[in-house]
């Protein structure tokens, strides 16, 4: 069986490895033979897949920050399509990445109808709110689209896809995490030992937006809190000089860790980060953190001037329940003096601690149960 699965940026690698590591269950159990070519990075080749064009560093989130990437998302996108014309496919999964995914879905609704095409991780059209026509576009070539959270499956359902709820994904990488303890001794992390991850970037942005804020707040934490150590996983490795660079320029007492970023996390007391998928790996290790997120002023300016966007919340912990479980400081609230107090207010305070972990248990409960991954994969092969 041949499928084509195609997405983008670090989180989109990740989701893809889980998805074709179940797939590839699922088929063995079926006994067919898997063959899986895809756009992705090298968590998507460790679990099987042959790579047409790594598409994890490639991302931007905004106007201007999405310039330098133009170019290559357009190429990506033209040699896939040059690909799966050439290389008609049983299947056809698209994961997140909008732009590139919009273009492959509507090439292969035209001239492979026969193709089915299942949307797995829809573009976050139900939280921006920004085009109705792009949602039409997306519900009018997908056969079947899997949903990972509620209000997501909500959405499209009401636009008319075909939607199944599957949960999300994270719940199965999650479960199989170490342990507080074990996370600890793997790292060498003494028991008096404050350890607080910071996780600045897996978007070139983002270090230049990001970095400087987070590094001047756990500078001034370190300051306060002479016990704490920083521990910042490697995203991408082309990052490791830029913030070996920064932690000496800011004096941190920080360690570099490029394969346990699962360690990290598990042993962690608190982290400061940007918004994104690892919010919701850190709430369900029950990890407290302050969220921040910056973009280039004229794009937030447009952003809330011309299309008039209205996003409630940036990080997935809160959009899951629609509530701030967790601090968001955006744009010009992402100040190191905000960062400082309210990552204070979380390490020192252990009734805000104790809130926190209870309004996780609530967000667990929105995400699915066990087994995600495997149930999203026996709807994608139900449709061969």
């Amino acid at each position: 069986m041949r499928i084509f699965i195609s997405t983008g940026e670090v989180s989109g690698d990740l989701q893809g490895a889980l998805l074709i590591t179940a797939l590839q269950r699922q088929t063995m159990a079926l006994g067919l033979k898997l063959d899986i070519v895809a756009l992705g990075g090298d968590k998507m080749a460790a679990a099987g897949a042959t790579i047409l064009g790594d598409t994890s560093g490639i991302g931007s989130m905004g106007i201007i920050e999405a310039l330098p990437y133009f170019i290559p998302t357009i190429q990506v996108q033209k040699k896939a399509i040059a690909y799966l014309k050439k290389n008609p496919p049983d299947l056809i999964v698209l994961i997140d990445y909008m732009t590139p995914n919009i273009g492959i879905g509507s090439y292969m609704h035209e001239h492979f109808p026969d193709v089915p095409v299942v949307y797995y991780i829809a573009p976050q059209e139900w939280v921006w709110s920004m085009s109705l026509e792009r949602t039409k576009r997306i519900v009018s070539f997908t056969d079947k689209l899997l949903a990972i959270f509620p209000e997501e499956a909500r959405y499209y359902q009401e636009k008319g896809a075909k939607v199944h709820w599957v949960g999300h994904p994270l719940v199965d990488r999650m479960a199989n995490a170490p342990s507080r303890e074990t996370a600890r001794t793997s790292l060498g992390i003494k028991p008096d030992e404050i350890a607080i991850a910071l996780l600045p970037a897996s978007r070139s942005q983002e270090l230049k937006y990001l970095l400087p804020v987070i590094f001047q707040a756990a500078q001034n934490i370190q300051s306060q809190l002479p016990a704490a150590h920083f521990w910042i996983p490697l995203s991408l490795e082309k990052f490791r000089n830029t913030i070996e660079k920064a932690i000496q320029d800011y004096g941190l007492q920080a360690s570099i860790v490029s394969s346990q970023q699962q360690e990290v996390f598990a042993a962690a007391d608190f982290a400061i980060t940007k918004s994104g998928t690892v919010n919701l790996e850190l709430a369900l290790l029950n990890v407290p953190q302050v969220v921040v997120y910056r973009l280039h002023a004229f794009t937030a300016w447009v952003g809330r001037n011309i299309l008039k966007g209205s996003i409630p919340f940036a990080s997935p912990v809160n959009l899951v329940v629609m509530k701030e479980i967790v601090p968001e400081l955006l744009q010009e609230k992402a100040t190191s003096e905000n960062i400082t107090q309210a990552a204070m207010e979380l390490l020192l305070n252990p009734e805000n601690r104790q809130k926190t972990l209870a309004d996780y248990q609530q967000m667990r409960q929105c995400l699915g149960e066990l087994g995600v991954c495997d149930r999203a994969a026996k709807e994608i092969l139900e449709m061969r």
